[in-house]
């Protein structure tokens, strides 16, 4: 009997009411495994609903009820991230350690919102005139929405909820609907842990749902990460309907490997961001610039590396990569790779005719290496997501840095060198909000913000860090006087305030 996931409102599971239902598939086997229902406006209405009638209360609570009730939720997600792991590898085909990592990565956002008090403390001037006083305090903005993507089906809704209902607000998630369970066991676990009923709530589906919760006059705030297109319409679209948002987008993240690296490291470095997660990340490095004669040799030990990579089901200890989200996708990765020689790149690994045996009608694919791209290739141009890295070659730093600058995506970045000024130099040079210096995926610790530049965010706001404590409230300045009953009356004044 094929398993349905359902929405959760007002504290309990909600039955699909509008009949229509999507497919969740089990990647490595090809088999649909479970329906998920989609909303209708009606559905998301109703969350919405349950949302605002929570915020009432949950708007006027103490934050130490609400941390409490958080530091209750993060005892309960560490005992659960087993079985939220199996989970997220079940229906998006991660590896199991894997999928243990982005938990992990999810938890240090509660553990940031278990600290909530310290980030939302006002500041108070005192005596800016004569016995007054100006102090300024931050208030949450009342239901607030996150749609978040499939890669990262329990991590990026754990980087925006917890912060987003720590300052007083109460959330309605859409999660992507190819693996929508692990947000619903979180949605049980927060239950679980004494959170209000409609605090939290869940809807499924697709872009009925989605532009239900950009355009319903209850929501105020919408945070959301995927691709580039949509996260452009997302923007413009709530913008529209005077929504404050955050965008997250696409990327094309660049590794640039100086002569003096060490290469061996940079391999590694390149091997492990590149595929793992098949690809499917935002932060993935896909394109890896080499600078001066390292080229060559730089290639040949990625290469060396990756075919060694184990690829199997995420549920098999021994798999070091799975199988893509969907049969779809698995066919329009391969198509980079089948045009790639065409355009003037190296073919150096083909991994598109990978099966695994016994699971033949999985959506596998395997390691690709292409060198030698020109930047005029799609393999180059467009956000793979997928087990593809190019390899590109520059002569000198400076036109390997104007060459990723020339990327219209600026999510994140890396540089491999031995040479503290080159480093320094180009942390200040270059394009893109997330650095690393000898570290592949510089994906922030909690306690500092995620996001990108140019095309890879919409909205003034990165994610988590102090960025989501500004996003998830607004300010407001309260000045303050107490005359003195010896004073005299001050009379009518017409001129403008002055402070003295």
């Amino acid at each position: 009997m094929t398993n349905i996931v359902n929405h959760w409102i007002g504290g309990k599971t909600a039955e699909g009411a509008s009949g229509t239902y999507g497919p969740v598939t089990n990647p490595a086997t090809g088999e649909v495994t479970t329906k998920v229902a989609f909303a209708s406006v009606d559905e998301v209405d109703a969350a919405v609903a349950a949302a605002k009638e929570a915020y009432l209360t949950w708007g006027q609570s103490s934050l130490a009820q609400r941390t409490s009730i958080l530091f209750k939720f993060r005892a309960l997600l560490d005992a659960h991230r087993d079985e939220i792991a199996e989970l997220i590898t079940a229906e998006h085909g991660k590896v199991h350690s894997d999928a243990l990592g982005e938990v992990a990565r999810g938890l240090e956002i509660v553990d940031l919102a278990c600290g909530i008090t310290v980030q939302l403390k006002g500041e108070l001037s005192t005596q800016v005139a004569t016995r007054v006083d100006v102090s300024s305090i931050r208030q949450p903005l009342g239901v607030v929405a996150g749609i978040t993507p499939f890669n990262f089906p329990a991590m990026v809704p754990l980087w925006m909820f917890p912060i987003a209902i720590a300052c007083g607000n109460t959330f309605v998630l859409k999660p992507s609907e190819k693996d929508p369970s692990a947000a619903v066991k979180v949605a049980e676990l927060l239950s679980e842990a004494g959170l209000p009923d409609g605090v939290f709530n869940v809807v499924h589906g697709d872009k009925v749902a989605v532009d239900r919760l950009l355009e319903h006059p209850d929501v105020k705030a919408v945070s959301f990460v995927g691709s580039t297109p949509i996260a452009r319409y997302i923007h413009t679209t709530a913008s529209a309907n005077g929504k404050r948002v955050q965008a997250l987008g696409g990327a094309k993240n660049h590794m640039l490997v100086l002569p003096d690296a060490d290469l061996d490291a940079a391999a590694d470095a390149a091997v492990s961001a590149a595929y793992g997660s098949a690809g499917e990340r935002c932060m993935a490095i896909s394109a890896v610039v080499a600078v001066g004669a390292v080229g060559d040799e730089l290639v040949e030990k990625i290469r060396e590396r990756a075919e060694k990579i184990k690829i199997g089901p995420g549920t098999d200890p021994a798999s070091e990569m799975g199988p893509l989200i969907t049969k779809a996708h698995r066919d329009k990765v391969a198509s980079y790779v089948a045009g790639a020689a065409a355009e003037g790149c190296e073919v150096v690994l083909d991994g598109t005719g990978y099966t695994v045996d016994g699971h033949e009608d999985g959506h596998w694919i395997g390691i690709s290496l292409l060198d030698r791209v020109p930047t005029g290739a799609k393999a180059y141009q467009d956000e793979i997501f997928g087990p593809v890295l190019c390899v590109l070659r520059a002569e000198t730093y400076e036109e390997g840095v104007a060459l990723i600058n020339a990327s219209p995506f600026g999510n994140g970045t890396a540089i491999f060198t031995r040479d503290g000024g080159a480093a320094r130099r180009f942390q200040l040079e270059i394009e893109a909000g997330m650095v690393g210096v000898n570290v592949p995926i510089p994906v922030p610790v909690g306690y500092h913000s995620f996001g990108g530049w140019k095309d890879s965010l919409f909205g003034d706001h990165h994610i988590y860090g102090n960025d989501g404590t500004h996003f998830y409230t607004r300010g407001k300045v309260v000045t303050t006087r107490w005359p003195d009953p010896a004073d005299a009356p001050a009379g009518v004044d017409l001129g403008f305030p002055r402070n003295h």
